[in-house]
């Protein structure tokens, strides 16, 4: 179901590919005005001229950056309504394993980034509320092999977002995050030529292994994932704040142990 967005202006952090992109799309689609950031300018500029928006290259970690994002939101289309918090990396490795640099990027993207984000927008949002939505994703609810910085930055993201939600209900700023699971996007492209190399099959033999004992049996479109995002930034959420919403086809209840009498 589409959500209403008229009027509504979004900032959209890591909007050049994947849910980003998907959820710049289907803002701008109904009704939305849409200011798109990211790393790759091109990318972001292709964004902004299929909605209509704008684009601002630039990190996360940079919080000029941020700020020059926000002011042109404000300046161009008289205000900021909406964050999507979804700039974001992953790394591959475990405790041992993992190199500080590599552990200290997730932070700076995947945590610091978000806040960094939030602090940039809030004065622009308190005078008449709003939505923040910061995805996370299932693997800062669980554990998962060889991902324990990404695991770990999400699940902490987790706890950003309710404190948020206490701090700014007051100002009428709700605050939510989604955690999704598998969708089709670059990164699990990457993901799974990965696993399919290792495992030495096809790429799409490689998905099917993932998901195989998911209950919908399949990744999600990039579209699906963004819906939900839509709904928490959407009016129809105008009750729904410091919540966890987890889109994963049913990844996070299955029964590992049980598996084994499949």
């Amino acid at each position: 179901m589409e959500q209403s967005m008229e009027g509504k202006v979004a900032l959209i952090t890591g909007g050049g590919t994947g849910l980003g992109a998907a959820v710049a799309r289907r803002l701008a689609s109904n009704g939305a005005s849409i200011v798109v950031t990211g790393r790759r300018e091109g990318l972001i500029k292709t964004i902004a001229e299929e909605t209509g928006g704008l684009a601002v290259a630039g990190d996360v970690t940079d919080s000029g950056h941020l700020d020059r994002a926000v002011n042109l939101a404000v300046e161009e289309f008289g205000g900021l309504d909406v964050v999507i918090a979804n700039a974001g990396v992953i790394s591959t490795a475990d405790v041992a394993s993992i190199k500080e640099g590599d552990w200290q990027q997730l932070i700076d993207i995947n945590l610091t980034g978000v806040m960094l984000t939030a602090k940039a927008a809030l004065p622009a949002m308190t005078t008449k509320g709003g939505a923040i939505v910061n995805v996370s994703s299932i693997a800062g609810m669980m554990g998962v092999n060889d991902a324990a910085g990404y695991c770990a930055t999400k699940a902490a993201l987790l706890g950003l977002t309710r404190s948020m939600a206490m701090d700014y209900g007051q100002h009428g700023i709700r605050v939510n995050a989604l955690c999704p699971g598998w969708f089709l996007s670059e990164m699990s492209q990457m993901e799974m030529e990965e696993l399919a190399k290792d495992k030495e099959i096809s790429v799409p033999a490689a998905i099917d292994l993932v998901t195989q004992y998911l209950p919908l049996r399949r990744m999600a479109d990039p579209d699906e994932i963004a819906a939900c995002v839509e709904f928490l930034a959407s009016d129809s959420s105008s009750f729904v704040t410091g919540t966890v919403l987890v889109a994963d086809g049913g990844s996070s209840i299955v029964d590992v142990g049980m598996l084994g009498f499949l």
